[in-house]
Order: C-alpha cells, then sequence, then structure tokens
C-alpha cells in the first residue's frame, strides 16, 4: 500500500508541478528524470536491462538494426537546418506563397499524419518543426498549428509497427491468437478513425492559422540558432526520452493496479494519463489478446489522442516544443480543449459501435 500512495504522490507531482512551479517548467526534462527514478525506486524495478534501456532507446529504438534513434535524427537534422537554414526556409517559403497559408496548413497536417508511419513519428516530427519555424503567423497561431500536427502525427504513426513503439509493442502483443496480427493489423483496425481524424484536424489547422494572419508573407524568418543551442536541444530530447522510460516502469505497478479494477469503459477516460506518460508502457500494461477488437480500439484510441494534450505525451510534442520554445502551459491551453473534443467525439462513436453491431 506505501508503495502505491508513494508512485499516487509522485502522479500527481507530475501532473500539477509543471504547471505551479515556473523551475520546473523550464527544467521538465530534469524534472521528469528526477520523478522518474524515484517511481522506479520506490517501486523496486531497478535492473540492468531498463538502465540500459533508458540509456540505449533515445539512440536505438527497438526493433531497429541500426542505432538510428530520436537522439541521432534531431541532431543530424538540427545541423542540416544550421548549415543549410536560409535556402531551406526560402525554399519553403516559396512553397507557403504559391499555396497559400491556409491550404498549406491543412497539407502539412494531413501529409506529415499521414507519413509519419512510413517514415517514422521522429522524422516527421523534426520536419514539421522546422515548417513551423518559417510559418509567416504570430507566436500564438503558430503553437496553436503546432500543437493540431502533432496530434496529428501522433495519431497516423500508429498505423504501421514503423511509426512509433506505442505499434510495434501492440502488434507484438496481438501477432498470437485470436487475432494473429500482422504488419497491417492496426492498419486496417484503426485506419478509418485515424485517417478521418487527421483530415478533420487539417481541416481546423487551415481555419484556424487563416484566422489571424498577422505577418507579412514575403517575409522569411532569419535562423537564429547557434550551433550550441542545436546540439543542447538534442541532449535535452535525450534526456526527456530516457525519463520516461524510467517514468513509466516505475509506475507501472500503479497502472497495473488500477487498469485490474476498473470496466473497460472507464479506461477510455482512465487512459488520459498518457498525457505525461510514455503510452508505450501503458500499450504493454493494458492490451492483451483476451481484449475484444472495440476494448483494443477503444484502449488505443484514448491513449493515441490524449498524447497530444501535453508535452510528455509524445515525441512529436517534445521534439517540436523543444525546438520552438513552447512551454507546457502554452501547449495545455491549446492541446487539452481539443484532446478533450476528440475524446468525447470518439468516445461516443465507438460507444454507438458496441451497442449497434455488439462488439
Amino acid at each position: 500500500m506505501l508503495v502505491e500512495i508513494g508512485l499516487a504522490v509522485i502522479l500527481l507531482l507530475v501532473l500539477i508541478l509543471p504547471f505551479k512551479v515556473r523551475a520546473v517548467e523550464e527544467n521538465l526534462e530534469l524534472f521528469f528524470l528526477t520523478m522518474g527514478i524515484l517511481s522506479v525506486t520506490i517501486s523496486r524495478l531497478w535492473s540492468r536491462e531498463l538502465v540500459i534501456d533508458a540509456l540505449r532507446e533515445p539512440v536505438w529504438l527497438p526493433n531497429t538494426p541500426v542505432p538510428i534513434g530520436i537522439f541521432q535524427v534531431v541532431l543530424v537534422f538540427g545541423l542540416v537546418v544550421y548549415k543549410y537554414g536560409r535556402a531551406i526556409y526560402g525554399n519553403l517559403h516559396k512553397i507557403v506563397k504559391k499555396l497559400g497559408l491556409k491550404f498549406f496548413a491543412f497539407l502539412m497536417v494531413v501529409i506529415l499524419g499521414l507519413v509519419s508511419s512510413v517514415i517514422s513519428v521522429i522524422v516527421t516530427a523534426v520536419i514539421l518543426s522546422e515548417i513551423a519555424a518559417i510559418l509567416p503567423v504570430d507566436r500564438l497561431r503558430k503553437i496553436e498549428f503546432v500543437v493540431i500536427a502533432c496530434f496529428s502525427v501522433g495519431l497516423g504513426a500508429v498505423l504501421t509497427p514503423i511509426g512509433e513503439p506505442l505499434a510495434t509493442i501492440a502488434i507484438s502483443k496481438l501477432k498470437v491468437p485470436p487475432y494473429n496480427a500482422d504488419f497491417f493489423f492496426l492498419f486496417r483496425l484503426l485506419g478509418i478513425y485515424v485517417i478521418s481524424c487527421i483530415i478533420a484536424l487539417g481541416i481546423y489547422a487551415g481555419y484556424r492559422i487563416k484566422g489571424n494572419e498577422k505577418m507579412d508573407v514575403e517575409e522569411i524568418p532569419e535562423y537564429t540558432e547557434t550551433l550550441r543551442t542545436v546540439v543542447v536541444r538534442a541532449i535535452k530530447v535525450y534526456v526527456f526520452v530516457a525519463a520516461l522510460i524510467l517514468l513509466g516502469t516505475g509506475l507501472s505497478p500503479l497502472a497495473t493496479l488500477v487498469f485490474e479494477r476498473i470496466p473497460p469503459e472507464g479506461l477510455y477516460w482512465l487512459n488520459t494519463i498518457s498525457a505525461v506518460l510514455d503510452n508505450a508502457t501503458l500499450v504493454a500494461v493494458e492490451i492483451e489478446p483476451t481484449l475484444s477488437l472495440t476494448q483494443i480500439k477503444c484502449a488505443l484510441m484514448s491513449l493515441l489522442i490524449s498524447g497530444g494534450m501535453l508535452i510528455p505525451g509524445n515525441i512529436p510534442n517534445i521534439v517540436a516544443a523543444g525546438r520552438l520554445g513552447i512551454r507546457m502551459k502554452e501547449w495545455a491551453k491549446i492541446g487539452v480543449p481539443i484532446g478533450i473534443v476528440l475524446l468525447l467525439v470518439y468516445f461516443f462513436i465507438l460507444t454507438l459501435e458496441i451497442h449497434t453491431f455488439g462488439f
């Protein structure tokens, strides 16, 4: 009981302090690393394998034959943009000017959401960050575009095991009977929900970004980052990912205890903790072959949507927020309302499906 109480306190601190304490908000990576270390210590789950996973995963994602991870992608893309930033920004600006800002925003949200399952969520997140940097809009609209796009990227990445660890783990757990999940299992299961949501997000992004266009479209933003900034950002992403692995593992006993005692309908709303926890860890705890298809849909859709609500919820959020200097409160003001609306919409759709078709 003392272990569960201690873990519950850590979860509350993770949910509250980034919004209440400025020092925590400004050093989010170190705060989550501290909470991760404390949670694993309280749970008594320290092991050599966990330490290796926390150190290795940011630079070598699971099920990849070569060491290509989040750290390398963020660093290499950052260095490329540092070297060729002016030319990249100039070409992106020409595309924006030709297509128009509204249509450009729509296309980027939809295209990046759809390709994230093919080129991986990490690469997509880095591309998104640089696209957002050149948009000729004020900071508020830029943040709004990024948050909407990250929802789209996080959703789209689930369609194949290439996209993100969540999909890889889900496929791995469901590859046994009765589902015998193959490469396209999640695409068949969630495709209609995910793709329709991505298109809706694209339409919303185009509408919102057009609504407050104040800057001159002819202006091309100057690339102002230093080499030190590029390297430090990649290191911060590394620390953040390692911290989430520790935190997810440390809190897993609490998650398992709660999940065992709550009905499937309640899991949909409980999964909103994915906004601050590693959703891959939650998938490992929740998804089992004994679940019905609708239960699997409910769990995964809730995790995917909730992951866009706050910065720690998904890799694209972490990368984009680091590149553009978006704070937790700024993200939450936009991400939480969007997430709540999407959760309500899909809860209604999935509940209707259960009552209509009985599965």
